[in-house]
């Protein structure tokens, strides 16, 4: 057999153009550049008061009345003092420590409980229970303020660190089991399977293999609720009336604020503000890259 060549070249076959649907290399441009400033900006409006509030904790008060948007001429840590111990700021600072230290250990473990229930276990009325925690959300704290003064005084729990620290978990608990019940149910099924199969029980399961797996959820709520519960005030002002000694940070920063107002004392002020607020700072820097991770780790996965 024998074959004809036409001497026409061959014809290759060629891939279909792909066609994408990305905006142009300007659009995208100006999109970079109008994110990019709205950042600086947002920046600038959030570290250029707390490097005010800073700088006016180490002067003194003539410089602060003079020079308020300059440098100190030396730094005055002294202001730190009076204000931890003659404002008794340290007293408050201990108080609100072990308040809220009480507070978010009860709001996660009863979070984290009743979230892996509502996401791994599959009984009558669960989505009843789960929409009733959610719909705490809903429920402004200003709505339940007599009602709740009647509650806790009748408890006789008024005035006491334990009642406070009852009402910040009742409080914080809807979203905490919101949010860690969306971040159970994106943990893999195989592990419990296989922890289960090999002979581990529930409350095993749970402590020994779910709450490590779901770490950063766990910190990323944490780090929200204890902004919440440091910072505080209306309910502290409500219930702990009474004994300056037992009073929060809130509240003594309050008093000082009206003292020192007549007083005339900035500096002072300005150092017990800048201790209330150095906690919150310390706590997102060594934190920022778990509540990142916490936050994005439910889409990821």
């Amino acid at each position: 057999m024998t074959t004809v060549d036409s001497g026409a070249p061959p014809v290759r076959a060629t891939a279909p153009e792909r066609t994408t649907d990305r905006p142009p290399r300007r659009e995208l441009g100006v999109a970079n550049a109008f994110s990019h400033g709205f950042l600086l900006l947002w920046a600038a409006m959030t570290l250029l008061p707390l490097a005010w509030l800073f700088l006016s904790s180490l002067k003194d008060n003539g410089e602060i009345l003079a020079d308020p948007w300059g440098l100190p001429g030396r730094l005055r840590l002294d202001n730190w003092a009076r204000a931890w111990t003659t404002a008794h700021i340290g007293r408050y600072f201990l108080n609100s420590a072990v308040v809220v230290a009480g507070s978010l250990t009860l709001t996660m473990l009863l979070g984290a409980t009743a979230a892996y229930v509502f996401a791994r276990y599959d009984f009558r009325g669960r989505q009843v229970l789960y929409y009733l925690f959610v719909g705490g959300m809903m429920f402004p704290v200003f709505l339940a303020l007599v009602p709740l003064f009647f509650v806790v005084r009748n408890a006789g729990l008024f005035g006491t660190w334990t009642g406070l620290i009852l009402v910040y978990t009742a409080y914080s608990l809807p979203f905490t089991v919101f949010f860690l019940t969306a971040f159970f149910r994106t943990l893999p099924t195989a592990v419990a399977e296989a922890a289960l199969i090999d002979g581990c029980g529930h409350f095993r399961l749970f402590f020994r293999v779910m709450l490590p797996m779901a770490r950063p959820g766990l910190i990323s709520v944490g780090i929200f609720n204890f902004l919440s519960h440091w910072n505080q005030f209306l309910l502290p002002q409500v219930l702990m009336q009474g004994d300056e000694s037992k009073w929060m940070l809130a509240q003594g920063l309050n008093a000082l604020a009206v003292n020192q107002g007549y007083a005339g004392d900035y500096a002072q002020l300005f150092a017990g503000l800048a201790i209330a607020v150095l906690p919150v700072l310390v706590v997102y820097v060594a934190f920022q890259r778990q509540i990142q991770a916490g936050l994005t780790a439910g889409q990821l996965k």
